[in-house]
């Protein structure tokens, strides 16, 4: 299974939610945000350096912070240099080998934020309880549908009292699965650690299990 987390803003936590899936599903998460990285990253090859063609995909994978990852490079001058292109192609490879496959999509509606959707059986999108935040929710579901990954599931995040599920379930057309603000989410993040090995305990490792279960049954 290759499954795209992705979302229409920036900043409304598609990498945590990447990160943790990937600890929940024993999978490997492919962060294919070429500009703006954003997930933990470790010495060695990284997505920069596959498409640019110095290092193979499966050779840049690494264990970080408990979790099987592609890193991506942090610099401007790699992502210039990457061939965009030999995205699918690279998270095909590592599909090859790992039953699952999580990428961490890029924000937007660029080229750059569709070619991880064109390579992925389905996706789950990450949103927040703001209007302006649904309505771009709404039009990166379309975009992934056209590009053959279908929606298998919302991720509702950083929300408070009486959120808004019923509603973000009709418009999306998916169950909804919420996360309130959370301290844990916030440490296990500085600690670069998915919340499973950082709070195993906690009801917010709990949510993240129940979604992966969730994709689970739903791919199977």
């Amino acid at each position: 299974m290759i499954l795209a987390v992705t979302g229409g803003k920036g900043g409304v936590g598609k990498s945590t939610v990447s990160l943790n899936l990937g600890a929940e599903l024993g999978g490997v998460v492919v962060d294919a945000d070429l500009a703006m990285a954003d997930l933990p990253t470790c010495h060695g090859p990284d997505l920069h350096d596959v498409l640019a063609g110095r290092a193979e995909p499966l050779e840049a994978v690494s264990t970080v912070g408990g979790v099987s990852m592609l890193p991506c490079g942090r610099t401007l001058a790699g992502a210039r240099a990457c061939d965009v292109t030999g995205v699918v192609g690279a998270v095909e490879q590592v599909a090859d080998e790992y039953d699952h496959v999580i990428i961490d999509c890029p924000a937007g509606m660029s080229a750059d934020a569709g070619l991880p959707l064109v390579a992925a059986d389905s996706c789950v999108l990450v949103t927040v309880p703001r209007r302006f935040a649904l309505a771009d929710a709404v039009r990166t579901k379309v975009l992934a549908r056209e590009l053959g990954a279908g929606l298998c599931g919302v991720v509702l995040n950083r929300v408070r009292d009486d959120p808004p599920t019923e509603i973000v379930e009709r418009t999306l057309g998916a169950p909804v699965t919420t996360l309130p603000e959370s301290s844990v989410i916030a440490d296990a993040q500085r600690h670069g650690r998915p919340v499973a090995t950082a709070a195993p305990e906690s009801d917010t490792r709990e949510r993240f299990a129940e979604l992966g279960r969730a994709i689970y049954s739903r791919r199977s």
